[in-house]
């Protein structure tokens, strides 16, 4: 059972998720916060292993509380954004997001949402990151390698720079001719050695170190 905490400080927004998220198999909303520090003070409580996030909030905003809520449970974060909030999407990404949805999502992709995260996989929707990851990241200065690279092998930084396309598991094995279990114990490999908790935090450094370019994403 994935338990999930809904945080936004719309009551119709809650509203109209909860009883999507509760229909459908195996997803129990655990409770609601209508601002940052509740979201925070809730998620220390009720142990939820995702949290949906507005980004925009009084008080505590969502990226600070994603910030929060990342260094200090186990909980993964999935950000409400809309198109209008692009310039919030990197930040987080940066504070410890494992990914995205726009608030008029449908709502089977709300649900697989919340599975694809509860796995521990990045939820990178095409429609937002392949432009902003590419845009956010070319504002992030001059890459720096860092010693966190240092130890991978040169297959791993292959594997690492396909995650950074928003490739799954399966893709990356099917592009380098691999078994899907070698693929996903390459990313495993990778995400310990980096010392980073998700797939989102392996695109971050992928384009941070360098080792993918902005611009990459979503080509053949």
């Amino acid at each position: 059972m994935i338990r999930l905490l809904l945080a936004d400080d719309q009551t119709l927004v809650r509203a109209g998720f909860r009883p999507i998220l509760e229909g459908a198999d195996g997803i129990e909303v655990v409770g609601e916060a209508a601002d940052g520090a509740e979201a925070v003070r809730l998620t220390r409580l009720l142990r939820p292993d995702v949290v949906l996030m507005d980004i925009q909030m009084p008080g505590l905003d969502g990226l600070a509380a994603t910030e929060q809520i990342a260094a200090g449970t186990a909980a993964r974060v999935i950000i409400l954004t809309t198109f209008g909030l692009d310039d919030y999407v990197y930040g987080a990404l940066r504070a410890g997001a494992s990914g995205f949805l726009v608030k008029d999502t449908e709502p089977a992709e709300l649900i697989h949402g919340v599975r694809v995260v509860a796995r521990g996989d990045a939820l990178l929707a095409p429609s937002i990151t392949r432009r902003l990851i590419s845009e956010f990241t070319a504002r992030a200065g001059q890459p720096d390698p860092g010693p966190r690279l240092s130890a991978l092998t040169g297959r791993e930084r292959e594997v690492m720079a396909l995650v950074a396309e928003g490739l799954s598991n399966d893709e990356i094995a099917a592009r380098l001719v691999l078994s899907p279990a070698t693929a996903k114990t390459h990313v495993s490999r990778i995400m310990t050695k980096t010392g980073v908790r998700d797939r989102a935090q392996l695109v971050i450094l992928a384009y941070e170190s360098g080792l993918t370019v902005p611009g990459w994403i979503g080509r053949a």
